[in-house]
């Protein structure tokens, strides 16, 4: 049982130093994954905390401004991904004062989703029988389990 536990704790320490080092880039871009036709907002704390102003630049893109954000210390700008873009890596260079230049690289995925997903068993859309059909199935195994788990057990005194 210690051993599990010292395990599973492990596993959760190397997770949690892992996600720290991928927040320690200079530049925040949302979403990470983004799609052609999507704006992309870019924000950086790289820059002089007094600076106001900054440039920055998409390969998929192009050039956009950055401004002083909601934060203090903070410039972000935003831009659009043309449609048409294939899928694959781009890469944003951001430079403002004093002589600072940054360079992150996010995902550009492909066409934006549309639509419901079939998986096989009739349009994901249903609101009808099949609907019904599944909330009740699953309202019966939920009650299987609470019956099962509440039934007497012989052995008990």
């Amino acid at each position: 049982m210690g051993a599990s536990i010292g395990l599973a704790l492990g596993a959760l320490v190397l997770q949690i130093s892992a996600a720290a080092a991928a927040d320690e880039s200079e530049i925040s871009i949302d979403p990470w994954n983004a799609s052609p036709g999507s704006i992309v907002t870019v924000s950086t704390r790289a820059c002089d905390p007094d600076a106001d102003y900054g440039k920055g630049t998409s390969e998929a893109g192009g050039d956009f401004h950055l401004f002083a954000g909601d934060e203090e210390g903070v410039l972000t700008g935003q831009f659009q991904i043309p449609e048409g873009t294939g899928p694959g890596s781009d890469t944003v260079t951001l430079k403002c004062p004093p002589l600072t230049k940054v360079t992150e690289t996010y995902q550009i995925t492909g066409r934006t989703p549309e639509g419901s997903v079939d998986a096989g068993f009739g349009p994901a859309d249903d609101s009808g029988t099949g609907l019904g059909l599944g909330a009740g199935l699953l309202l019966t195994a939920a009650a299987g389990v609470v019956w099962i788990c509440r039934r007497p057990n012989g052995d008990r005194a």
